[in-house]
């Protein structure tokens, strides 16, 4: 769009440099012969209303035309913002406008709507909760989509990739490497490092489309699950209370809740009839920590629930 001051530029170069008569030349550049000839009025109060909009915008960087005008009509200076507004254009103070920021998206390597057998389909995602006195925690989330069976719940503060590549370390060397993780395109999940550690263990990355939960609907369901009978009933002290609450939870759910997608079998009950024989599967009397906490010091009383 162009403005009327550079319309009418444009008419007095039509009339002065190419012989244009002025009729001719303001019906070309857009103006009316009105607006071609008006003089504007400068006020009396010009310089000195443009050098105080000048100094609130050096003072309040983030402040739009609107708020500096607001803050002339608080020191007494009656200015309609349109006026402020042609102030701002003309002393190119407009805010540049936010670019939104590009995110990265992890390389998915093959797309597997469902799971076929057991160990085939992994999917891990966060949820996050907080303690009673408002510390944040994060629960790292990873199941079998096929089986149901929730493999781990790691509860900590904060989780990083480098957490997840521990959490995911320990569930290889006990139930082998699943064919392939589902994810959502968090940066714990799409970090370098973890996606080349993938590789190596021969797991295959799928990464869902941003924006799209429901393309991981088993992690999601197990999700509203934990929260709607674990999270929203239970007050955590700490997160050392938390993760025995949600580790007893996570027993519960894999060996005595009935699941209605499994022919109201317990996650646990479907897996034995899967027969894979290289899997071992997790009981009270196993003796396995939780992963987030087999290096801690609370591994003991984990131990010995």
């Amino acid at each position: 769009m162009v403005s009327p001051s550079d319309r009418k530029t444009a008419a007095k170069a039509l009339i002065k440099d190419w012989g244009f008569s002025e009729n001719k030349g303001c019906a070309l550049a857009g103006i009316s012969r009105t607006g071609f000839r008006y003089v504007p009025v400068v006020r009396k109060d010009e310089t000195e209303i443009r050098s105080r909009i000048k100094e609130l915008a050096w003072i309040h960087k983030k402040y739009g035309y609107r708020m500096i005008a607001a803050l002339l009509d608080r020191e007494g200076k009656k200015v309609n913002h349109k006026r402020v507004h042609r102030i701002w254009k003309a002393e190119g103070l407009q805010l540049p406008r936010r670019r939104p920021k590009k995110k990265r998206h992890g390389n998915t390597v093959e797309t597997v709507n469902k799971a076929q057998y057991r160990n085939h389909v992994w999917s891990y995602d966060f949820v996050a909760d907080s303690t009673e006195r408002g510390e944040k925690i994060r629960i790292l989330v990873v199941v079998d989509e096929y089986t149901r069976e929730c493999l781990e719940l790691r509860v900590d503060s904060s989780i990083t990739s480098r957490k997840v590549m521990d959490t995911l370390s320990w569930l290889f060397l006990l139930r082998g490497a699943p064919k392939h993780i589902r994810s959502d395109n968090g940066p714990e999940f799409i970090a370098r490092s973890l996606c080349k550690w993938l590789e190596e263990q021969g797991c295959s990355t799928i990464f869902i489309t941003p924006g799209s939960p429901w393309e991981n609907p088993y992690v999601e369901s197990f999700n509203s699950r934990l929260r709607a009978e674990c999270l929203n009933r239970e007050l955590f002290r700490n997160k050392k209370e938390a993760q025995k609450i949600v580790e007893n939870w996570r027993r519960e759910y894999n060996e005595l809740r009935p699941h209605s997608s499994l022919g109201y079998k317990t996650p646990k009950e479907f897996a034995q009839e899967c027969g894979e024989e290289n899997i071992s599967l997790h009981c009270p009397t196993s003796g396995r920590p939780p992963v987030s906490l087999r290096l801690g010091s609370e591994a003991s009383e984990i131990l010995s629930l």
